[in-house]
């Protein structure tokens, strides 16, 4: 399988046979189908060696004849439990909660993700840039003359999409009314956030520090020899 994507390390990958396991149980036994069901269990190994993380999916179906696929009736991500990405723990951890819940749910109840999701972007604009305002539709126009042209323009589309305006003008606890596809761009509006201020900020400082220790170093280096 090419093209697969770790939830965890994020990595891109080629899966061979040796990094999964699949595997069915079936039964029929009078259920009420009168029709095989069947159980279809997935483990991932990823091949990444700094991460090599355990990802498993479930599939019930349920078929005429034995050896056939047969109708989807339910499926779970078991491990990790949703869509969710893994973020760093130096992203704060309600900001982490709230994402993950909202992923969670996201299929099951839309309008309870977009509630998690709209408390979620509130909290990674007041933790990250210091903005506080009563509505969180305030706290977005605030910050439009301190962030970059285009992620400005990208929070301000998912803001005029469908419910999502009023969602935003509302108590951030308030539940309206969305749809699944509202749901889903709340999430990836959040996921971009998350990448560009909390990782690229991490990654740039780490880097700095990284210019700044090896110049030392070789500042020493350089003061011993002289010695």
């Amino acid at each position: 399988m090419s093209g697969w994507r770790c939830p965890y390390c994020q990595q891109i990958a080629t899966l061979q046979d040796a990094n999964v396991s699949n595997g069915w149980h079936r039964f029929k036994n009078g259920n009420k189908f009168d029709s095989w069901v069947s159980f279809f269990t997935k483990f991932i190994v990823c091949p990444n060696a700094q991460c090599r993380e355990v990802t498993l999916d479930a599939e019930l179906y349920v078929t005429s004849f034995e050896g056939a696929k047969g109708e989807l009736l339910n499926s779970w991500k078991l491990r990790p439990q949703s869509s969710a990405l893994v973020f760093p723990d130096y992203v704060p951890i309600a900001v982490r909660q709230d994402y993950q819940e909202a992923c969670a749910i996201s299929s099951l109840s839309p309008k309870a993700s977009a509630t998690l999701s709209r408390r979620c972007l509130q909290g990674i604009i007041r933790d990250f840039h210091g903005v506080s305002r009563n509505r969180l539709v305030d706290e977005i126009a605030e910050l439009k003359d301190n962030i970059d042209p285009m992620t400005w323009k990208a929070i301000d589309s998912v803001r005029n999409i469908g419910n999502i305006g009023a969602h935003m003008e509302r108590d951030i606890n308030q539940i309206i009314e969305v749809d699944e596809n509202e749901a889903e761009l709340l999430l990836r509006l959040i996921e971009v956030l998350i990448k560009d201020w909390y990782i690229r900020r991490h990654e740039r400082e780490k880097m700095m520090k990284d210019v700044i220790n090896t110049s030392l170093l070789k500042m020493e280096s350089k003061r011993q020899s002289s010695v």
